[in-house]
């Protein structure tokens, strides 16, 4: 990860306008959100003042295609997000949204991984091509989170068994503390 770029900047103008400035040139939120996709990070600070705006133009981003009819988030998750953000189990969600996202990148890069290893279709012609169709469907279903790729070592059967159980073992104790926290 050491070759990682650093965030790309966007200042936000007194006009509202928003500059790329790498590119020197304007951007609008769609670029922004292609930007993302890509697996790249921004920062979006008001020039003016320098607050980091970030989450307030990310949030605007996810609106904008909700609003659009392109629903990832369901109902109940969203009315679960509003409820946190009056109740002390807001400070759970946080972390807890973040591991869940860790864990759904984790298991897509495994049953890419197993698909590689374990698939006697692997040495079929034209495996590649449909291989990068699977690639590119799991970013799209994923709204293209960041740095999501292939590993590029084999894993074992056993670990990945055991891998999962951990998985597994985690998403229990997070529960727990969840029905605590009600």
């Amino acid at each position: 990860m050491a070759d990682e770029k650093p965030p790309l900047l966007i200042k936000r103008y007194a006009s509202r306008r928003l500059y790329n400035t790498e590119t020197s040139d304007y951007v609008t939120l769609e670029d922004i959100a292609t930007i993302i996709r890509e697996g790249r990070e921004v920062q979006i600070v008001d020039l003016k003042s320098g607050d980091d705006l970030t989450r307030q133009y990310l949030l605007q981003i996810i609106a904008e295609h909700e609003s659009r009819g392109e629903n990832v988030l369901p109902v109940g998750v969203l009315n679960d997000l509003v409820r946190s953000y009056t109740t002390q189990a807001g400070s759970v969600v946080p972390q807890f949204l973040q591991m869940s996202f860790d864990m759904l990148r984790d298991g897509q890069t495994k049953v890419v991984d197993q698909m590689n290893t374990l698939n006697p279709l692997s040495k079929m012609p034209g495996f590649e091509a449909m291989q990068a169709q699977q690639q590119a469907f799991m970013k799209a279903i994923t709204g293209g989170m960041t740095n999501w790729s292939a590993p590029t070592q084999e894993t074992p059967a056993k670990e990945t068994g055991e891998d999962l159980d951990e998985i597994k073992a985690q998403l229990a104790d997070l529960q727990n503390k969840l029905s605590k926290l009600k």
